[in-house]
């Protein structure tokens, strides 16, 4: 299995078609918004675009895209939100989409959010910019808290250093972006506004020979392209940016021995003075960094204050080596206790609502004079399964999700990164690995998707396919029914926190195997070692409650429910149809559950049960019904009033503890659902590593529970 860009979920480059965006009217100033990650670009965009906006994947992608427009005195402006990044020199696939768009997007105008809390780090990408496109606007977000830490900005001086306008925002009350707007407006529109940037200095023998090879590629180049800095990727060197620029401005720099001999010569001259590419790269780097941090020196004042001290007692209990993990297991456990409690009572009221529409569907199709196949397959089918997921899994997402972008909002979820980074370090993949693991709590899916956060392709595919041996929102319903009626005993408050708590050791049993997986991975089919990589640890922040439901709801929950309801509506009528059409007298279903009994047997399970995971496959949910209904031999969906009930069908059918070990070994670890298989295709591109993917915890269960079944 080969390891390239392409198969990871990157592409070489952006076409002209891929980055231009549609104007709504003709003047529209289409803007480009750049930032690192949690600095507030994303509150400063919806803030100014509100609810005109759309998001999508850029075209060949995995990568989001969002434009959003607003207008302000006559004028629109049309703003991309870039992906979040720290740098834009082109190692991931979201510092690609940033490069690309602002160097060859032709873009109006580029604002660059930074955090006022800490500048210096932040400087770094606004040089970065300022090497592609002078017509940038440094635009200094969350100067509330840098007040509260007393941190003091002379932005008139930040300004003329920099040599670009600088405007202070509080983007969650809404604070300076009336001058945001107005100084896009001067910048934007005056062909030579009153910008004067200066390059960030280099070492003496490097601008000498960069001096000689931008006097070769001005002739050559467009005027909106920068000499300097194309010059600088064409000596680091940057295998895409000859090929960027013959897709984007027909320029096919590979075809012209002048340039590539001045190119050569270059590189010759540095190699001499005894650079290699990387100590090259390194020193364009240190050369931003320390101009950053002399700017910083001169511009940002500090004063003593007591809100960092208290970061730092916080830090001293997350992140001690002695108290970080038990404060993460115990919140762990809270979350999950607070999923299974607060489920229940929803879950029974959205049952009963879309129970009750089911019979308001029968009684159309009465009225209706429908044939009864058809109300049978379309109602007792279709929608039975997909009312079915829906009230199963929509309220433990409602909660989790909330409570999960609570922590994150808050400023933990990088903390748990810090604590297990030296576990996904052991196992030679990526500390952020860790965050989408937690991710894949909610939903696995989600989970492949937040895996875009980490830069290598390599560790980036070892989190992607060990994401679905942690178990989803969609199958704690049925880890907890087994849990209460085979492993824990009782009623009330006590018997929930049992209830989480033997939930939360299948769990860590579940991340057990992910590093054990991953360690497997990274010895095999993706060997490697361990990339270190910067981890940001944001300050402590107060959640937005309210900011914090709206977007998990519609960016998380709906979005993964959307799915599952796609192909759940598809399944159900599968099911029916196994259901309903006999052979000799026996149904498909029976037959096929027949046929499975003997394989299932030598994993401690029987064909129902095996049965029921197969068809399973597009929502996990379904998996508990479908057993009952191998069981009663039922032609529709089967659902119980209570779980003494279901104990009593399964005990009747031949169930002991060693099989309720095994089924939950199962539901542990089997393989994805249709969702998440459909996502990992979507992200890795590849039919080998989605295949992989859908093996890999497919092995782990049923290896576990043939091993279970020979020793007992």
């Amino acid at each position: 299995m080969g390891l390239t860009f392409d198969s990871t979920g990157g592409s070489a480059a952006c076409s002209a078609r891929e980055l231009s965006i549609q104007k709504e009217e003709p003047d529209d100033l289409i803007i480009a918004l750049a930032g690192n990650p949690n600095v507030g670009k994303s509150t400063i965009f919806n803030a100014l675009t509100g609810m005109h906006q759309h998001t999508g994947n850029w075209p060949g992608k995995t990568v989001s895209n969002a434009c959003g427009r607003c207008e302000y005195h006559g004028q629109g402006y049309l703003f991309v939100d870039l992906p979040g990044t720290y740098s834009i020199m082109a190692h991931s696939p979201e510092e690609v989409v940033a490069r690309d768009f602002i160097c060859f997007g032709k873009s109006d105008a580029a604002v660059v959010v930074c955090d006022a809390t800490c500048l210096e780090r932040n400087l770094n990408l606004v040089l970065q910019v300022l090497e592609i496109t002078p017509k940038t606007i440094l635009c200094l977000n969350l100067m509330d808290e840098a007040k509260k830490k007393k941190i003091y900005i002379d932005t008139n001086l930040l300004s003329k250093k920099l040599g670009i306008p600088v405007i202070q925002t509080t983007a969650r009350d809404k604070k300076g972006l009336e001058n945001l707007l107005e100084t896009i407006l001067v910048v934007a529109k005056n062909p030579a506004p009153n910008i004067n940037t200066t390059p960030t200095p280099l070492p003496r023998d490097i601008e000498n020979v960069l001096s000689s090879l931008c006097q070769s590629l001005e002739p050559v180049l467009p005027p909106h392209l920068p000499v300097r800095w194309t010059a600088l990727r064409l000596l680091c060197p940057d295998s895409q940016i000859t090929e960027h620029l013959t897709d984007q401005n027909g320029i096919p720099l590979t075809e012209n021995s002048q340039i590539n001999s001045q190119i050569s010569s270059a590189l010759d001259t540095l190699h001499q003075a005894g650079y290699t590419d990387q100590s090259l790269r390194d020193k364009i780097v240190f050369s931003l960094v320390r101009r950053a941090e002399q700017i910083c020196s001169a511009c940002v004042f500090t004063a003593p204050d007591s809100s960092r001290e208290f970061d730092r007692k916080l830090d001293r209990i997350f992140l001690s080596p002695k108290t970080g993990i038990p404060v993460m297991l115990l919140l762990l456990f809270l979350v999950f206790w607070l999923t299974i409690t607060g489920a229940n009572y929803p879950s029974a009221l959205l049952s009963n609502l879309l129970f009750w529409f089911q019979e308001r569907l029968s009684d159309f199709f009465v009225f209706l004079h429908a044939p009864q196949w058809l109300h049978d397959m379309l109602v007792l089918g279709v929608y039975r399964v997909l009312a079915w997921v829906v009230s199963v899994m929509l309220p433990p997402m409602a909660i989790f999700f909330p409570l999960f972008t609570l922590l994150e909002d808050f400023g933990y979820l990088p903390r748990v990164a810090f604590n297990l980074d030296h576990c996904f370090q052991k196992a030679n993949a990526c500390g952020k690995q860790a965050l989408t693991m937690c991710m894949g709590f909610g939903c696995n899916a989600a989970g492949v998707v937040g895996c875009r956060i980490i830069d290598s392709p390599r560790e980036r595919l070892i989190a992607i396919l060990t994401n679905s041996l942690v178990p989803c929102n969609g199958r704690f319903p049925s880890l907890i029914a087994l849990i209460s009626m085979f492993f824990v005993v009782g009623q009330g408050v006590f018997h929930s926190f049992l209830s989480s708590a033997a939930l939360t050791l299948w769990i860590l049993l579940s991340i057990g195997m992910t590093f054990l997986s991953s360690r497997l991975l990274s010895q095999t089919v993706l060997k490697g070692e361990a990339s270190s990589f910067a981890l940001e640890l944001p300050p402590y922040r107060r959640p937005q409650i309210g900011k914090v439901i709206v977007r998990s709801v519609f960016d998380r929950t709906l979005f993964v429910l959307g799915r599952a309801a796609a192909v759940a509506a598809p399944a159900g009528l599968l099911i029916w149809l196994l259901a309903n059409f006999t052979i000799d007298g026996e149904s498909l279903l029976f037959i096929l559950s027949s046929f499975l009994d003997p394989f299932a047997q030598a994993f401690g399970i029987d064909g129902v049960i095996l049965l029921a995971f197969i068809l399973g496959f597009p929502a996990n949910e379904i998996v508990f019904p479908l057993i009952m209904m191998g069981y009663l031999q039922s032609s529709v969906l089967m659902e119980t009033e209570n779980l003494k009930a279901l104990h009593g069908l399964l005990l009747a059918n031949g169930w002991t503890v060693q099989t309720a070990v095994a089924v939950t070994i199962l539901f542990l670890f089997h393989w994805p659902c249709s969702t998440t298989c459909l996502t990992i295709w979507k992200e890795t591109k590849s039919l080998k590593w989605t295949s992989l993917a859908f093996l890999l915890p497919t092995a782990i269960g049923f290896g576990l529970c043939f091993v279970l079944e020979l020793i007992f």
